[in-house]
């Protein structure tokens, strides 16, 4: 949240002092470290005062508003949250008010949920369903709306617009967690506020809100049969619904007129993608539409069909791989959901491959051809081995090999990491990703970020917090080499991980569970996990509480710079083939991979001591473990 005051009060800072807008700047450059655009920051100076007015004018001067509030768990933001009592019950009362500066906006003409404004270029979410979406999510995740859910309502408010100019959006059903207002309608729009909020003072309601308990994040898998095979577990948001929505109007069109599209989902880690492509695959089986859901990845498609498919084959059989479309019929899916599309290789081909069936074909034409609507879902960033190579440009040119359209949806939220997008820039800064150098860290209060000394305390550490109930897992860069045949005499498994005195073995290779260690593929999700060091190859895709990471020599700092020393990685994927400058890429997207998979925190070692101070700089010291 960038600023919490009475109406009255914000109104005199308003209209007196006339600095909100700086105010709220600063506020957010504290918080965010980087300045906000400045379409939101002429959307505070044009939009707030409105609102301020409307409710000094209902009589709502006592009622309290909450700024650019944040969602619990996730980068977004609400506009405004109104706290107050309710005129019939007495009770708490909150109403989230999404502003829209538009003064027209239209419906995407096959799917209402989404329109269109003549100054952007791709269609956004109705703002009827964007408003409901944040109540929805509110009351899934704030814990002081856990016994009155009812007590939460919302409304999307359109002061610039006429009725003519908007008239088109009102195809979406409108409740009590999704309503529109426009200019024209302020009388109403007054009433509505007098029914939700009555002429008293909001502050200990508002403190309530603030103070409510944030539940445990619905992690992927936690919930991944039920998406699929019984009914909607998650609140998608913003431009992951928008990414839902594209799909299933595509889908729409290709049931009616054989119509063909390629859509492109891209967002960081945490951003949602895995979850978008869950939520249509469950919507897609329920209504009995052949879609299939592929990755690169081993570990996640042999987790989905554990988690996902447990004791039901017919929805194993849902989760398949990206090279299992050589010989598939052109079109004869409805949709293919390729998710983690980083991971595309040049060709399905490999050393097991049939003759007859190495063409050349590139795999992304494959996968296009398999289905009316191939969904790719990717992260640029994630590519970590040389021969992936998904990326929106090489996507949007096999689109265009084949005179297709293809659509991308591009998500700016994120939900892993406490959903700090301060945390994600930090990582990406550190790493010298987008040509930025290293920053300090600021803590924003939604991830912890700390430093160990040693992979002992790093250890011990995460075992503290385990034994709170918290799941932990430790991962390092691939900077030591992998035993992985296990022989019927070995009683433990090979300590591979020796940094020290201190050893560690890699997670099991391999598909069997042996000597207490759960295969690869369950690395991540299985609890027997812990005590084994995993790679990025079983980390990615991934998700747990906090986050062990274990920076070895291929990644080391050097009075003001990264040195990436390819001999010290071990990664048989690196051949004396592979460029220099791919594996200097590569190493830095592992780390960003590794550093990225804790959704309340992470403990960063380095084996080298300069790295160590250097992340010790620039990580405060009350961070540290």
């Amino acid at each position: 949240m960038l600023f919490r005051e009475s109406v009255a009060s914000l109104a005199r800072r308003t209209h007196v002092e006339g600095r909100l807008a700086e105010l709220l700047a600063e506020n957010f450059v504290h918080r965010h470290g980087h300045r906000p655009r400045s379409s939101e920051i002429r959307s505070w100076n044009r939009s707030i005062p409105v609102l301020v007015n409307s409710l000094l004018e209902a009589g709502l001067g006592e009622v309290e508003m909450l700024l650019e509030y944040g969602l619990p768990l996730t980068s977004k933001r609400a506009d405004v949250i109104l706290a107050g009592v309710h005129p019939g019950t007495g009770g708490p009362s909150y109403v989230v008010v999404e502003l829209k500066q538009w003064s027209e906006a239209y419906p995407e003409e096959s799917d209402p949920l989404q329109c269109r404004i003549d100054a952007y270029p791709a269609p956004v979410l109705n703002p009827i369903e964007q408003v409901r979406g944040y109540c929805d999510y509110l009351a899934s995740f704030n814990g002081a709306l856990e016994q009155s859910p009812e007590s939460i309502s919302g409304v999307a408010f359109l002061h610039n617009a006429t009725e003519f100019g908007v008239a088109g959006l009102r195809q979406v059903t409108e409740d009590h967690r999704g309503r529109m207002f426009t200019g024209e309608q302020r009388g109403a729009f007054l009433d509505y506020l007098r029914a939700r909020l009555a002429p008293k003072p909001g502050a200990r309601v508002a403190d309530d809100l603030l103070q409510g308990k944030v539940r445990p994040s619905r992690q992927l898998l936690d919930v991944a049969a039920d998406e699929v095979r019984s009914r909607e577990q998650f609140v998608l948001l913003d431009e992951q619904r928008l990414a839902y929505e594209t799909v299933m109007s595509a889908v729409g069109a290709a049931r009616r007129s054989h119509h063909k599209q390629v859509i492109v989902v891209a967002g960081g880690p945490g951003s949602g993608k895995s979850v978008i492509a869950l939520s249509l695959l469950g919507e897609l089986y329920r209504r009995g539409i052949p879609a299939l859901h592929a990755t690169g990845s081993q570990s996640f498609t042999k987790t989905m069909r554990k988690v996902a498919g447990s004791r039901k084959t017919e929805v194993q059989r849902l989760f398949r791989y990206f090279n299992s479309f050589m010989e598939a019929e052109p079109n004869d899916l409805d949709v293919l959901l390729c998710d983690e599309a980083h991971r595309l290789r040049k060709t399905s081909a490999n050393r097991y491959t049939k003759a007859e069936l190495r063409t050349g074909r590139p795999q992304v034409a494959e996968l296009i051809d398999a289905a009316r609507v191939p969904v790719f879902l990717l992260d640029q960033h994630q590519v970590v081995r040389p021969g992936e190579m998904g990326t929106v440009d090489q996507i949007r040119h096999a689109a265009a090999a084949q005179d297709l359209q293809c659509t991308v949806v591009e998500l700016d939220g994120q939900f892993r990491c406490g959903g700090s997008d301060a945390y994600l820039r930090w990582v990406t800064s550190l790493l010298g990703l987008e040509g930025d150098s290293a920053i300090d860290w600021e803590p924003d209060g939604k991830v912890r970020l700390l430093t160990a000394d040693s992979p002992q305390e790093l250890e011990d550490f995460l075992n503290s917090r385990r034994d709170q109930g918290y799941s932990a897992r430790m991962s390092a860069g691939y900077c030591w080499r992998w035993t992985k045949k296990i022989t019927p005499a070995m009683t433990a498994l090979p300590a591979d991980v020796v940094i020290g005195d201190w050893a560690r073995p890699w997670n099991l290779f391999g598909d069997r569970s042996l000597l207490g260690a759960p295969p690869a593929s369950l690395w991540a999700t299985d609890p027997a996990g812990f005590g084994q060091v995993g790679c990025v190859y079983t980390a990615q895709g991934f998700e747990y509480d906090w986050s062990g990471v274990i920076m070895g020599p291929d990644l080391v700092w050097r009075t003001d710079h990264w040195v990436v020393d390819r001999s010290a990685s071990k990664d048989p994927a690196f051949t004396r083939a592979t460029p220099d400058t791919d594996i200097d890429r590569l190493i830095r997207n592992t780390y960003k991979v590794l550093l990225t998979r804790g959704m309340i925190g992470t403990v960063i070692y380095s084996t080298d001591r300069e790295t160590r101070e250097k992340l010790r700089s620039l990580i405060p010291p009350s961070e540290g473990a």
